[in-house]
């Protein structure tokens, strides 16, 4: 489906409810447009204008994409095709030509107006300032109902993305020696990942670490990333690639030694939820809670269902968590071609651990994964 073809499909759906939409910088945007994004910032980067940066549409004029020089010029999305754009010169108004703009729509009294999730505070208050009488709604709500299922061609997309993914974690296989750091091996997976084609990590690349010399600790990346990874230990990868638009998600468990009989107990079960859950992402039969419940219950009646702290997944596209989640309470109804991560774990604090994670579509007759290598505990001596 190309872009064209999105936006038409948007402004039907809008058409009756919504008398203007706005998607700054997002995953919205870039799914409507086509205009990317890139690797974001720790602090936050402005320039004049950056407000009203996005794609200003309704449901019968042509969008406009609205940027500040620095986006137009030095971005480069000055460029971009299929979609009239209007730019902000450093010293001009912004107020004024978002004014303009939306003089131009000849919108009601009291417009109905469609913003995306992740519409900036200051974005808000301008648009106030120039419609006053406005009921805003959520855009990212309407949108996913387009977003949620994944064309053949998208997942073609993602499966390339998940081949990055792997590819990458074969050469950091490859490189693995007992006495690394935690450090060591998130820049290599890093660096790999770049090498092999992702403009990125999709999100931040972690490890979960645990064994009898090695506490796992959640959330404090500055301690655990000097800590020298020696014999035995389980190594959790947790990663993902960027591929035109799209982001995957990834996961495998490293022994640095020989594992002894509990830790390939620990790994099995996971191995085994996983295939479960696999086979319960039946488009047309089961509901998402019913996927996570099939995988739990594997490693709940192995007694560890206390470490399988994590929900079982969530879905994912072009962004890395997106809408319905694989949990209990979410009820959504599986479709043919959503997209899930599928990821159980048992994670245990002062011993073993273990995790699996890769994308798998819905079908009808149970889940098609998209990555399948390295199935077996990896084992580095």
């Amino acid at each position: 489906m190309s872009y064209t073809e999105r936006i038409a499909r948007f402004q039907a759906n809008i058409d009756g409810q919504v008398d203007l939409a706005f998607f700054p910088h997002s995953a919205d945007l870039d799914y409507l447009t086509g205009v990317p994004r890139d690797i974001p910032n720790f602090g936050v980067t402005i320039h004049p204008g950056a407000w009203l940066e996005g794609a200003w549409m309704t449901p019968k004029h042509e969008p406009i994409l609205l940027l500040p020089r620095m986006s137009a010029e030095f971005g480069g999305l000055g460029l971009l095709k299929g979609i009239q754009i209007r730019v902000l010169g450093d010293w001009d108004d912004p107020d004024a030509l978002v004014r303009d703009i939306v003089k131009g729509f000849n919108l009601p009294a009291k417009p109905r107006v469609a913003i995306s999730d992740l519409t900036s505070g200051e974005t808000i208050v301008h648009l106030q300032r120039a419609l006053p009488d406005a009921i805003f709604v959520s855009a990212t709500n309407i949108l996913r109902q387009q977003r949620v299922i994944k064309s053949e061609e998208e997942i073609a997309v993602m499966r390339k993305a998940g081949v990055i993914t792997e590819a990458a974690f074969a050469d950091v296989v490859a490189q693995l020696k007992i006495g690394m750091t935690e450090l060591d091996l998130v820049s290599e997976v890093d660096y790999q990942m770049r090498r092999h084609g992702s403009l990125g990590p999709s999100f931040t690349t972690s490890l979960y670490n645990s064994g009898p010399n090695h506490p796992l600790l959640f959330g404090q990346r500055l301690e655990t990333w000097p800590r020298v990874l020696t014999a035995p230990v389980s190594i959790l990868f947790d990663f993902g690639a960027v591929y035109e638009g799209f982001c995957y998600d990834y996961g495998r468990t490293v022994s640095f030694g020989e594992p002894d009989a509990e830790f390939q107990r620990v790994y099995n079960l996971v191995m085994q939820s996983q295939a479960a859950g696999v086979a319960a992402l039946k488009a047309g039969e089961a509901t998402t809670s019913q996927v996570d419940a099939a995988a739990r219950k594997v490693i709940a009646d192995a007694g560890y269902g206390e470490m399988f702290r994590h929900r079982l997944g969530h879905g994912i596209g072009r962004d890395v968590h997106e809408p319905p989640f694989l949990t209990t309470g979410d009820e959504t109804p599986l479709k043919e071609g959503m997209l899930f991560t599928i990821e159980p774990s048992i994670t245990q604090f002062n011993t073993f651990s273990a995790r699996v994670e890769d994308v798998v579509v819905a079908r009808p007759g149970g889940g098609e994964k998209l990555t399948n290598g390295f199935q077996s505990l990896i084992v580095i001596e």
